[in-house]
């Protein structure tokens, strides 16, 4: 008979005792069973004493998380979280060196705990290492030269064990003093600092930065990009990810107007602050060295890095927000100039014709002559095709660019459009207008960056004006498409879907640069975008016959089973998932992989993302599979709906799943990408006995059973299928033809 669910199987150790084997009862009070298990070593008084895992995390076992504990779990019996605490405290506070770096280590490693964290910053434990910060380096500035190691060492414990304690939550970020912040921020100035202080210097300002506004006008004060340079030119991965996160922090919660003021100017960036961040994100020096020292450094570009270069790409189009959203005044004459300046351009007329010679009629009828062949809408008054939103004044910055930059390109669209017949020329105003505006959609202009997303284009980082070269490129594909499809004013929404089509997929490719961009787009001609669109739907409709039909019917279940055993040895692999929280956003792994016998769920913390799989014995926690209730996703999980900051976040809800088992208990998920959220749901609803119903599981149904059929058929190419069985023919008249062997 199996032991009722309540009942947990336990070792349980203390120092210089043998372990014991014992039964916990979940229903019995937390109190109680450390009392039994001080009784049983004669210790009296129990209340100082409290449960903890002896392996992995290592974190205090509460009435919270005792759900936790399985059978077969090694425990320890330690000194209560408020004791530990209180004895850290005044260790940490010790004459001793020795004594007071051996107390910051182990201050660093129990501050992970939150049930410790709880009782150390109850002792004002959080002032206590701020003042360390503050006012530790000047009194230890004699012992530097002759014990520096020493010193690093425990300035770097100093800050974990801040990072750590911050990182839960229970202290707001406003509490912290000016001296603290300048402290932090001298950490980061300096040129050479250990790695280990740098890293944490830069992850504390990073949080300042995001928690709270008014450390962002403090923080913005201390750090310049002069300091910040020196560290994203360094080979040191980590440091790099760090001090671009600081970046894109400050960059995010800078005013608009600070963000916008600069974006023009030719400032000495190495002399400017950081709140200027428009300025600073608007010239070559930064661009440049983060294009060569990280996106073309040696090695392989890691998620965090990546995540961090896609906000940098963000934020960076979201400055054009502005523009895209501000209407054209039709009575600005300074607006009014640069489509003057257009046609000047496109017609090589000179400023002084505009007012010279002519009555006032020839002079409109000229200017309406010359806005129809430039392709505006309303030749009249062309400023009103610039009055809606998006893309509003950003078209026309776009079209005065081109025409400025590439000028011969520029002239040869408008001349070519207006030499054709009126039904058949391109309308380079209109076009720019909705290209545009096609363009901000697909760069997601205005949106805030994703916070798991990690979808950044080399090619924007190799030009100051990326997004106006990447319309310069677009607009000329535009015009060659228009052409290969000898469109017409009323194929116009037809050019535009194939053109979108065109980038959409050279952009699927990651192109290194603007010129490989442009090269994918050559490839793409219409021609070949009619040759894919032509091989995709044969590919459909060469299976709707109905002997196709019943054979595909036939040989589905066997690719469904093909597809639950990938998904289930996907499981058995594993996969690391990062802890996500509205804080931070680095350092927080756990691992969970599925036993080969699929019984058996697997999974623990993990210091740092692996390389490779992690073996199931140093993964300390377990699930039987049977236990498994229902999977839950999205917003229907628990950890979406106590998560406000996460809630509200459209791409974590979509990568979000749960584990439902026993009472009331769960295992949450953030999945670190979209085909992994497939995997694994697929692979649960697998183990259950559920219909795998992701998106991913119909493409691989759709590709499999693609590539099943017409293997099969390879033997009846260029043989037309019927639509019906041919007709059974009539028995013979006599059986004479049949021949015995015997």
């Amino acid at each position: 008979m199996p032991p009722p669910s309540d009942i947990v199987k336990v070792a349980i150790e203390w120092p210089g005792a043998f372990p014991r084997l014992m039964e916990i009862d979940q229903k019995k009070p937390l109190s109680s069973i450390i009392k039994e298990v001080c009784d049983g070593w004669s210790i009296s008084t129990h209340e100082n004493y409290a449960l903890q895992h002896a392996d992995g995390s290592g974190f205090y076992i509460t009435e919270k998380n005792r759900n936790e504990i399985k059978n077969g779990a090694i425990l320890r019996l330690t000194s209560s979280p408020a004791q530990n605490a209180q004895q850290l405290h005044e260790r940490i506070q010790s004459s001793s060196m020795d004594a007071k770096l051996e107390a910051l280590k182990d201050l660093a490693k129990f501050s992970r705990d939150v049930t410790f964290a709880q009782e150390f910053i109850n002792l004002d434990g959080i002032s206590l290492l701020t003042q360390m910060v503050e006012s530790g380096t000047e009194r230890y500035q004699k012992l530097q030269k002759i014990m520096k190691p020493c010193f690093g060492d425990m300035l770097s414990f100093t800050l974990t064990a801040f990072v750590e304690l911050m990182d839960h939550g229970i202290v707001s970020w406003d509490t912290f003093s000016v001296a603290f912040i300048k402290k932090i921020a001298s950490y980061v100035n300096k040129s050479a600092m250990d790695v280990s202080i740098l890293q944490r210097s830069l992850a504390i300002l990073e949080s300042m930065v995001l928690n709270s506004h008014d450390l962002y006008l403090k923080v913005a004060q201390e750090i310049t990009i002069g300091q910040l340079i020196p560290h994203l030119q360094g080979t040191d991965k980590e440091i790099q990810t760090y001090t671009i996160a600081v970046i894109n922090a400050l960059f995010l919660k800078a005013p608009d107007d600070k963000r916008q003021r600069y974006i023009a100017n030719n400032i000495d960036i190495l002399d400017f602050p950081l709140s200027e961040m428009a300025n600073i994100l608007a010239q070559k020096q930064l661009r440049s060295i983060i294009l060569t020292h990280v996106i073309r450094a040696h090695g392989p570009i890691n998620n965090e890095m990546a995540h961090q270069l896609y906000v940098w790409q963000v934020l960076t189009f979201n400055l054009l927000e502005d523009r895209m959203m501000t209407k054209m005044d039709p009575q600005d004459q300074a607006q009014r100039d640069i489509i003057f300046e257009l046609r000047r351009i496109a017609f090589d007329v000179e400023p002084e014709q505009n007012n010279i010679g002519g009555s006032i009629e020839k002079r409109k009828s000229m200017y309406t002559r010359d806005y129809k062949k430039l392709g505006f809408t309303n030749n009249v008054n062309p400023a009103l095709d610039f009055t809606h939103t998006p893309p509003g004044m950003l078209a026309l910055d776009n079209m005065l660019y081109f025409a400025k930059h590439h000028q011969d390109a520029y002239i040869r669209i408008v001349l070519e459009n207006s030499s054709r017949e009126d039904k058949h020329e391109c309308p380079f105003g209109r076009s720019s207008i909705e290209l545009t505006k096609m363009l901000c959609e697909i760069l997601k202009v205005g949106e805030l960056p994703s916070e798991t997303c990690n979808d950044f284009h080399p090619m924007f980082f190799t030009h100051d004006r990326s997004f106006e070269e990447f319309f310069c490129i677009c607009i000329q594909l535009l015009n060659k498409t228009w052409k290969e499809m000898r469109a017409t004013s009323e194929d116009f929404n037809k050019v535009m879907q194939v053109v979108k089509e065109q980038i959409m997929r050279a952009l699927t490719n990651k192109p290194s640069s603007l010129d490989q961009f442009k090269c994918r787009l050559q490839n793409l001609s219409y021609t070949e975008i009619l040759k894919i669109r032509q091989s995709e739907r044969m590919n459909q409709e060469d299976f709707q016959s109905r002997p196709i039909l019943e054979l595909k019917d036939k040989i589905q279940p066997e690719i469904i089973e093909l597809i639950k055993q990938q998904r289930l040895n996907r499981l058995v692999e594993g996969t690391c998932f990062r802890k996500l929280n509205s804080r931070r956003r680095q350092d927080k792994f756990w691992y969970c992989r599925l036993s080969p016998n699929h019984k058996v769920l697997h999974y623990g913390d993990l210091e740092e993302s692996p390389q490779g799989e992690v073996p199931h014995d140093s993964l300390q926690d377990k699930l039987p599979v049977a236990d498994i209730k229902a999977i839950v996703t999205g917003k229907d999980c628990p950890h979406m709906k106590e998560k406000g900051a996460l809630k509200q976040n459209k791409e974590v809800l979509e990568l979000a799943f749960s584990i439902m088992y026993d009472s009331n208990c769960q295992l949450n998920f953030i999945a670190p990408d979209k085909h992994e959220y497939c995997i694994w749901t697929d692979g649960l609803n697998a183990l259950l006995g559920k219909d795998m119903i992701s998106d991913l599981t119909r493409n691989d149904m759709d590709t499999l059973l693609s590539m099943e059929l017409k293997l099969r058929l390879l033997d009846l190419e260029n043989i037309q299928i019927p639509d019906a069985p041919p007709p059974i023919p009539k028995e013979p008249s006599n059986y004479d033809f049949v021949y015995d062997c015997n």
